[in-house]
């Protein structure tokens, strides 16, 4: 059905749907944080969706074939998720390979890796596993107040730490970063680790959330969460952007996602808006940059 036939649904301003949008976009909020600090330094990666299914595919596996104690997997499942950042981070910013291309192999990689640890899916977890994701505080599950932690812990680390306000200086002008004694390498290093890191937190509250692990979790989600970030204010040039700004892109993201589902929109057309606002985001993000480097 064409899009114009599809007004606002009366339903949509509701608490309760309103409570599941943020539920929803959770998890691609944790992961955009991640995302944001890449941006910033004028990195990105393409492989978080993949690192989301097989942190939570490892952790699942482990629990329910070999009966691993709950915080033993999930810290499993953790640390494969900075291995992953880890080796990202390294070929790129020591040997020199270019992140789409590594980011995407690596994509691939870690894609089949979640198909063997997960299959086709795992469920019947156990009760304080799902706890995690499923148990609710004020009216709200878990995973918003993980969100609403995670944006918070990482706005105070890059506005008042001159750790992270590095990564400003690194995207802004690499060389001179190097020149003025930033390693840079060592903190484009860092920077992976830390983005697959949350993307292994996320990947480990959505199978607590869902109550299962599938190898097909978190696909596309490295293309709406760096739509989500770019509407945030990151720039794919680097040097710009907020962490606050990933949460407003990814709630933008979600208030539109929801809506077309509501609205009963295919799933083909909710795929072509979402990659039309992607393309115009970039757009947008090109004129900003020539119109300053004309004045």
């Amino acid at each position: 059905m064409p899009l114009g036939q599809h007004p606002i649904p009366r339903n949509f301003p509701t608490f309760e749907n309103l409570s599941q949008v943020l539920l929803n976009l959770s998890i691609d909020t944790i992961v955009a944080v991640g995302m944001m600090l890449l941006l910033i330094a004028g990195m990105f990666d393409l492989s978080v969706g993949s690192v989301v299914a097989f942190s939570g595919g490892l952790a699942a596996n482990l629990m329910f074939f070999h009966e691993v104690p709950v915080p033993l997997a999930i810290a499993a499942g953790l640390l494969s998720a900075v291995a992953i950042g880890w080796i990202n981070g390294y070929l790129i910013a020591y040997q020199g390979i270019n992140p789409m291309i590594q980011t995407l192999a690596m994509l691939g990689i870690v894609r089949g890796g979640a198909l063997l640890v997960a299959g086709a899916n795992i469920q019947n977890l156990p009760y304080w596993f799902n706890a995690i994701g499923q148990s609710r505080l004020l009216g709200m599950q878990m995973p918003v107040w993980y969100m609403l932690l995670t944006v918070g812990l990482f706005t105070f680390l890059v506005n008042k730490t001159v750790f992270f306000r590095r990564y400003y200086y690194i995207g802004g002008n690499e060389k001179a970063a190097e020149l003025s004694g930033i390693r840079v390498k060592r903190m484009k290093l860092y920077a992976f680790v830390l983005s697959a890191t949350l993307a292994g937190i996320a990947g480990i509250l959505l199978a607590s959330r869902l109550g299962a692990a599938m190898s097909t979790l978190g696909r596309g989600l490295e293309l709406r969460v760096i739509t989500a970030v770019i509407l945030g204010g990151a720039s794919l040039q680097g040097g710009v952007g907020k962490i606050p700004g990933a949460l407003l892109g990814a709630l933008f993201m979600g208030l539109i996602a929801n809506i077309m589902v509501i609205a009963r929109i295919s799933g083909l057309w909710q795929d072509i808006i979402l990659g039309i606002i992607l393309i115009a985001a970039v757009w947008l993000d090109l004129y900003l940059l020539r119109r300053s480097q004309v004045k």
